[in-house]
């Protein structure tokens, strides 16, 4: 098989051509001699038996198929240029992925912001993000399918090498939909009381695979209707099907307009939550991604 003529340099060869203007500037800023560039060019016309560039004038244009290998070959050189980063900071302790779990309570527009602001200083680190629930967290850490939990609650579960970081609670609001058939109890607590055990609880599903699955909130006896994330238990509670404790942060705009109103009930508490990571995890991307997080979503003392 011939060898392929379209490689690296060639590729620097065209696109210092094409941006700088004519075959002389391109020599100068790639440090090259003018015929040095104009053989490489000749050398890929010949090998390959098509033209790359067309005189206009005073001018060295690109042809249609100069332009296709162009176009196709800056996205190699961005790929090549990404891979050689990313083998220096894998070579320096940077790893190139950092799997996350994300609790589902947790403040996501914070969280974000976050990530975002770390991927600008490490545009090379990849963020593989899932959510959690309960122990679902603690359950994804221990099996290694994440290297990162963050705002599962308590409490930390002993002798599994983690290292944890408590983090701001999240305040838990228990709510009904203010066209639920008992919302007009809520101005009336021991009525509320008396109803509010036959009232269907709706639960978020428990995402642990290995671990014993869990659920937090209003009693057991309760009827049940289950869901696999936060949006979906807003907008189950918001459509009459049961009650539930939301966090204030998600449902704050809906409580303003009445559309969810909170019930006074005695077990309104705020959750203790961390963040958690393996302490025999040394990659340097962790260590500065659990330092941002821990400084905006720590717990301060």
């Amino acid at each position: 098989m011939p060898r392929n003529p379209i490689n690296i340099e060639v590729l620097e060869v065209l696109d210092a051509i094409d941006r700088r203007g004519s075959f002389a500037k391109a020599a100068e800023e790639m440090n090259k001699a003018t015929s040095a560039v104009s053989y490489a060019v000749q050398k890929l016309e010949d090998q390959l038996d098509i033209a790359v560039f067309q005189r206009q004038g005073r001018r060295s244009v690109l042809t249609p198929a100069g332009r296709l290998i162009l176009a196709e070959g800056r996205g190699i050189l961005q790929s090549t240029a990404r891979l050689a980063n990313m083998a220096i900071e894998v070579a320096t302790g940077w790893e190139p992925r950092i799997n996350v779990a994300v609790e589902s309570h947790q403040s996501y527009p914070v969280f974000f912001t976050q990530l975002r602001e770390f991927l600008e200083e490490h545009p090379t680190v990849e963020i593989d993000i899932c959510e959690s629930v309960l122990n679902g967290g603690w359950d994804a850490l221990e099996q290694g399918r994440v290297d990162l939990i963050v705002g599962s609650p308590g409490p930390v579960p002993l002798q599994k090498g983690y290292r944890t970081i408590p983090l701001l609670p999240s305040e838990l609001v228990p709510v009904i939909a203010c066209d639920h058939v008992l919302a007009g109890l809520v101005a009336k607590p021991e009525a509320l009381a008396a109803a509010l055990p036959k009232v269907r609880r709706v639960i978020t599903h428990d995402t642990s695979v290995v671990d014993i699955a869990r659920s937090a909130g209003l009693g057991s006896e309760q009827q049940s209707f289950y869901v696999q994330n936060i949006d979906q238990k807003v907008e189950a509670i918001l459509a009459g099907i049961g009650v539930g404790h939301l966090p204030r942060e998600r449902i704050q705009q809906q409580l303003d307009k009445g559309a969810l109103i909170a019930l006074d009930l005695t077990d309104r508490s705020d959750r203790e939550n961390f963040l958690a990571w393996k302490i025999s995890n040394k990659g340097k991307g962790l260590k500065a991604l659990t330092g941002r997080l821990s400084a905006v979503l720590g717990k301060k003392r």
